[in-house]
């Protein structure tokens, strides 16, 4: 298969990086399905790339739907060390304004229907997620941002709800009162799935409106949000094909690392079967054992 280091998930509206030279299609089969759609690879100047649309072609997924293992899995197969992620999210805060971008550095899991580890069934793990994004790659595309002249603010927490329905006025003015800053549907569990496999997460959360939280007259209709979500992802275009020239070749985060001291369960009670299974993940660390 053809390898890529730097991997690009595509959510609402991204669904292609225009100016991929060298473009091959692959279909992977992964030990938890098929990813969301056939992974497109190729090179954006020297750098190799990956693109997977997170909700398949056509979104046809539902953010439950989404098939995030496998999607993980899949990445990881084809060499990937960094994701960058594009999320769309609604805003808990004026001076985040819809059109405006955030590099998110925290995470509140609201989800309630998303199987969210590789692991379990005989092997217990426990990565460190204290810090949820890479903060190497979180930095790299908030300069690449900064450049291009896009309105992107640094850091925020992001509140994962479940979906596909939007919050309730009531959860939204929670959500405010706890001090989060944006709301989406995506973020987890890839960054738990990317920890576990050792890439670096990071992403790019495009505002589109003010969530529920404000007064019934201030709702965005749906035309002024798809306009939103058109420019976002056009900016967001052009912060990918700036940060990926930028991204090291060789990795000092502790996301390269971090099923080093994670694996809680001793080598002889793994089965022949999981080790099989999750030879990609955890087979470098269980070498020699049995």
């Amino acid at each position: 298969m053809p390898q890529a280091k730097i991997a690009v998930i595509g959510g609402s509206g991204l669904y292609k990086i225009e100016g991929l030279a060298d473009i091959q299609e692959v279909s992977i089969d992964t030990p938890f399905g098929k990813p969301s759609d056939i992974i497109t690879t190729g090179r954006l100047g020297s750098v190799g790339i990956a693109f997977l649309p997170r909700h398949g072609k056509g979104h046809h997924l539902s953010p439950t739907e989404v098939p995030y293992r496998a999607n993980i899995y899949a990445l990881k197969s084809l060499g990937v060390e960094h994701i960058i992620s594009v999320n769309t999210v609604g805003s808990f805060k004026p001076e985040i304004k819809p059109g405006d971008l955030v590099i998110p550095d925290q995470i509140i899991d609201r989800t309630r229907q998303r199987v969210n580890t590789f692991f379990g069934e005989g092997i217990v793990v426990h990565i460190p997620f204290a810090d949820p994004f890479c903060p190497v790659l979180s930095q790299i595309l908030y300069q690449a941002a900064k450049e291009i002249g896009a309105s992107v603010h640094l850091k925020g927490t992001y509140v994962v709800m479940e979906g596909p329905a939007f919050s309730t006025r009531a959860e939204s003015r929670l959500y405010r009162s706890w001090g989060a800053d944006i709301i989406g549907m995506t973020v987890l569990p890839e960054a738990k799935l990317a920890r576990e496999a050792e890439i670096c997460y990071a992403s790019v959360a495009c505002v589109t409106d003010y969530d529920s939280w404000q007064e019934e007259g201030q709702l965005f209709t749906v035309d002024v949000i798809l306009d939103i979500l058109r420019k976002n992802i056009n900016t967001t275009k052009k912060i990918i094909k700036l940060a990926v020239t930028r991204i090291p070749h060789k990795r000092n985060c502790e996301c390269a690392t971090a099923l080093e001291d994670a694996i809680a369960t001793a080598p002889k009670f793994i089965t022949l079967e999981q080790r099989k299974k999750l030879d990609l993940l955890i087979g470098k660390y269980l070498k020699g054992d049995s």
